[in-house]
C-alpha cells in the first residue's frame, strides 16, 4: 500500500466544475459509495469560483454546514447544530488541517486564520464521532493545505478590490522537486472598511507546507501558519435601531458606552505548525506519527472589559494501520493509535478605558488537557459490504489558578471524566452505482476554555459536557458517468446537557447546561452534469449543484432562571437551508458561476420571542482567462454580492440582552480583480 492509497479518491468528472479530490475517511482506502459516513468535499475550483476573501460562500454549498460572518474576519461556523454555543469561532466541531489538530486543547478552532487561497481542498465527515476523533458533537472538517498533493510546478498571483475599501492580495507559490520533494509558500494581505461602523479588517498570514519523500516507502510532512489578524466588532443592535441605521456600531446605552467609543474589536497573532512521519513499514503494516502546537498572543477590547490572553498548545497523533485479506471476498483492516493535548492559558481583564486597558478585573491560569484513546476494525465482504466499528475512551481536565483578585484557595481543578465513545456503522452496494448506509454513534463535547471561564471573568466549575447517540441512515446513487449523483441523509441525535449561551445586562456572557437537545434533519444534494463539453456551442458546460437541508431541532425539558424554555425551537437553527451554484462555461474561456442561498427564519432568542426574516441571497461572479505566454495566463473576474439588495443579518447575536440580536449584513456591494497564473 503505497501513500496515495491512504485517502479515499472521489474522482469526479473536471467538466462538474470540481477537481478531482481525495477524503481521508477512516484512514484506509474506499470507494465514495462504500463509505459508511456521510461526506462532503470542496475543492478548490468551488473555493475560487466564489469570493476570493473568505471560505463562507463554498462552505454554506455543503448540506447541514451553515457559517456566518458577524463582521469582516469573524466567522462561526456549525456542522449540524446550533450556533448557540458560539458568538464567535467554532465550537462543537473537530478541524485538522492534514493531520494537526487545527482545534486547541482548550476545544477553540480560529478558523478565521486560514487564507482560502492556501487551501487545496476542504473535507467534511457529518455526525458526531468520539471514538477516532477526540471530542466533537457535530462532526470533522478536514483542511488540505496546498503543497501535500502536488502534481507540478506552478503558482498565481493574485489582486481583488471592492465595495467599502476591500483589497486583497495573494501570491503562491508550489514546487516539486525530482518527485521525492514538494512545497509551497502562501502569502496574503485583506484590508476592509467593512459595510457598519467599526468593522475595519486587517489580516496578514504566511503558509507554508513541505513533503519529502526520503526513501521508498517514507515521507515527512512540515506545514507551519502564521497570521496576524484584527478587526473591529460593531456589536449588536435591536430591530428598530436595525430601521434607523443598520450602518451603525452598537450605540452607548445608559452607563453602557458604545462599541466604537470602546474601540471593541479582536487581535490575534498565531503561529501553528507541525511536523508527521508517515512510514510503510510492510505491506500490510503503516505508521503515522504527528506533533503539533500553536502561540496565540489575543487581545479582545470589549465593551466591559479589555482582555489579553496567551495561549500556547502542544499535543501528538499517532496511529498503526494493519490491512489484511483472508480472501478476495473478505477483506479486512485495522487501527489503533492516540491524540493527546495540552493547553496553557493565561487570561488577565482589565477595565476598558475607550480603548486602552485600565484597572485589573481578574487574571486566571488555565491549564487543560485532552487524551483520546482509539481503536477500529473494518471487513469488506463480497466487494460490497462494509461493516466497521470504532470506540475511543476520551478524557479531559482543567486545572486552574485565580492570580487576580486575591483569594485564600485560588486553585481549582475540574475533571470531565473518562468517557466510552463507540461507533457501529455499515454500507451496502447494490449494483455499480447505488449505495446505502447506517451508523449509530455517540457524540461528545467539552465545554471550551472560552465557555468555563466565559467573558463575565467567572470560572465555571460546574459546567457539564455535551453527550449525545445519533442514529443515522443514507443513501447515495450516481451513473456510471458520474453526469448525476444524488445523496441523502436522515438523521436523530439526542443531546443531553446542551450548552447554551446567555447575556448578562452589561453584554457579558455565560453559559449553562440545558439539560435536553432534540436533533432532528434530513439532507439531500445533487450534482448534475447537464451539458458536457462541447466547444463548438455558446454554452459549452453546465453543471448545477443543490443542496436542502431540513433541521427539526427543539429543547426537551429546559429551566433557566424560573423560565421555562421547554420544547421551545432551538436557538440560531432555521428550519429550511437551500442553496444552489450554476456553473457555466462560454466560449473563450469565459465563465459564470451563480450562487444562491435559501435560509428561512430562525429563533434569536431560547424564549422563541425574536426572530430573524428570512433570506434569498444570490451572488454572481464572471471570469475570463487567457494566455500570456505558453507558460503564463492571466484571469479577470467581477463579482456581485447580494444582488437582490436583500436587507439580512448574518451572523445574529444569540439570546442578547434588550434584544440586540442583528449584525446587518452588507447590501449590493461589487468586486473585482486580476489573476496571474504561472
Amino acid at each position: 500500500m503505497m501513500f496515495g492509497q491512504l485517502t479515499d479518491t472521489i474522482s469526479l468528472n473536471r467538466s462538474l466544475e470540481l477537481e478531482p479530490v481525495e477524503i481521508t475517511a477512516y484512514f484506509s482506502q474506499q470507494p465514495v459509495l462504500g463509505l459508511t459516513v456521510s461526506a462532503q468535499s470542496v475543492s478548490f475550483t468551488l473555493i475560487e469560483k466564489q469570493q476570493t476573501t473568505t471560505l463562507l460562500p463554498a462552505l454554506n454549498t455543503v448540506a447541514g454546514l451553515r457559517m456566518e460572518e458577524r463582521s469582516p474576519g469573524s466567522y462561526r461556523l456549525a456542522l449540524r447544530g446550533s450556533l448557540i454555543r458560539s458568538p464567535f469561532g467554532i465550537r462543537n466541531v473537530k478541524i485538522y488541517i492534514d493531520e494537526f489538530p487545527l482545534t486547541d486543547a482548550g476545544g477553540n478552532t480560529y478558523l478565521n486564520l486560514t487564507d482560502p487561497g492556501a487551501i487545496s481542498s476542504i473535507h467534511i465527515l457529518k455526525g458526531p464521532d468520539g471514538s477516532l476523533y477526540g471530542a466533537n458533537s457535530g462532526g470533522v472538517v478536514r483542511i488540505q493545505p496546498k503543497g501535500f498533493s502536488l502534481h507540478q510546478n506552478q503558482g498565481s498571483l493574485l489582486l481583488n478590490g471592492g465595495s467599502f475599501g476591500l483589497f486583497q492580495e495573494q501570491l503562491s507559490i508550489q514546487r516539486k522537486i525530482n518527485n521525492v520533494y514538494a512545497f509551497s509558500i502562501d502569502q496574503s494581505f485583506i484590508r476592509s472598511d467593512g459595510y457598519r461602523d467599526n468593522t475595519a479588517l486587517n489580516k496578514k498570514s504566511l503558509q507554508t507546507a513541505h513533503k519529502w519523500q526520503y526513501a521508498k516507502n517514507n515521507e515527512i510532512k512540515l506545514f507551519a501558519l502564521y497570521t496576524d489578524l484584527g478587526y473591529l466588532t460593531p456589536g449588536g443592535l435591536t430591530e428598530s435601531q436595525v430601521q434607523e441605521n443598520p450602518r451603525m456600531a452598537r450605540p452607548a446605552s445608559g452607563p453602557i458606552p458604545s462599541a466604537k467609543e470602546q474601540k471593541a474589536g479582536i487581535y490575534n497573532r498565531t503561529f501553528f505548525g507541525g511536523i508527521a512521519h508517515n512510514a510503510q513499514i510492510s505491506e500490510r503494516l503503516f505508521h503515522s506519527i504527528s506533533i503539533f502546537g500553536s502561540h496565540t498572543d489575543f487581545e479582545n477590547p470589549f465593551i466591559t472589559n479589555y482582555e489579553f490572553r496567551k495561549e500556547k498548545n502542544l499535543g501528538i497523533r499517532t496511529y498503526f494501520s494493519y490491512k489484511g485479506a483472508l480472501t478476495e471476498q473478505f477483506e479486512w483492516q485495522m487501527q489503533v493509535g492516540l491524540e493527546a493535548q495540552k493547553g496553557w492559558n493565561r487570561i488577565d481583564n482589565y477595565d476598558n478605558e475607550q480603548g486602552k486597558a485600565g484597572a485589573p478585573q481578574a487574571k486566571d491560569n488555565l491549564d487543560n488537557s485532552q487524551n483520546s484513546l482509539f481503536y477500529r476494525a473494518m471487513v469488506y465482504l463480497y466487494r460490497q459490504w462494509t461493516i466497521e466499528a470504532s470506540l475511543g475512551l476520551n478524557q479531559a481536565e482543567i486545572n486552574y489558578k485565580q492570580r487576580y483578585p486575591e483569594i485564600s484557595d485560588p486553585n481549582g481543578h475540574i475533571s470531565f471524566g473518562s468517557i466510552w465513545m463507540p461507533r457501529i456503522a455499515s454500507s451496502y452496494l447494490f449494483g455499480k452505482g447505488l449505495a446505502v448506509r447506517g451508523s449509530i454513534s455517540k457524540g461528545y463535547s467539552t465545554p471550551t476554555i472560552a465557555e468555563v471561564r466565559s467573558s463575565d471573568n467567572i470560572i465555571n466549575p460546574d459546567l457539564k459536557p455535551e453527550t449525545g447517540i445519533n442514529l443515522e441512515i443514507g443513501v447515495r446513487w450516481e451513473t456510471v458517468d458520474k453526469r448525476f449523483i444524488a445523496d441523502v441523509s436522515l438523521y436523530n441525535y439526542n443531546i443531553n446537557n446542551g450548552i447554551v449561551r446567555h447575556l448578562r445586562d452589561n453584554g457579558a456572557e455565560y453559559y449553562v447546561n440545558a439539560g435536553e437537545i432534540k436533533q432532528k434533519g434530513i439532507e439531500a444534494s445533487i450534482w448534475a452534469y447537464l451539458l458536457p463539453m462541447q466547444p463548438d456551442r455558446f454554452i459549452q458546460t453546465l453543471s448545477l449543484q443543490s443542496t436542502a437541508t431540513y433541521n427539526h431541532y427543539r429543547f426537551g425539558k429546559y429551566l433557566v432562571n424560573n423560565n421555562d424554555f421547554s420544547y421551545n425551537k432551538v436557538t440560531a437553527v432555521p428550519d429550511w437551508v437551500w442553496s444552489n451554484s450554476l456553473f457555466i462555461t462560454f466560449p473563450q474561456q469565459i465563465g459564470l458561476n451563480i450562487s444562491h442561498n435559501f435560509t428561512s427564519a430562525m429563533p434569536l432568542n431560547d424564549a422563541n420571542t425574536v426572530f430573524s426574516d428570512k433570506f434569498h441571497l444570490v451572488q454572481l461572479k464572471i471570469s475570463w482567462k487567457g494566455g500570456i505566454t505558453s507558460s503564463q495566463q492571466i484571469e479577470f473576474f467581477v463579482g456581485i454580492d447580494n444582488l437582490l439588495n436583500e436587507k439580512y443579518s448574518l451572523g445574529n447575536d444569540i439570546n442578547a440582552f434588550g434584544n440586540r440580536s442583528f449584525n446587518p449584513a452588507p447590501t449590493r456591494n461589487y468586486y473585482g480583480g486580476v489573476r496571474i497564473l504561472f
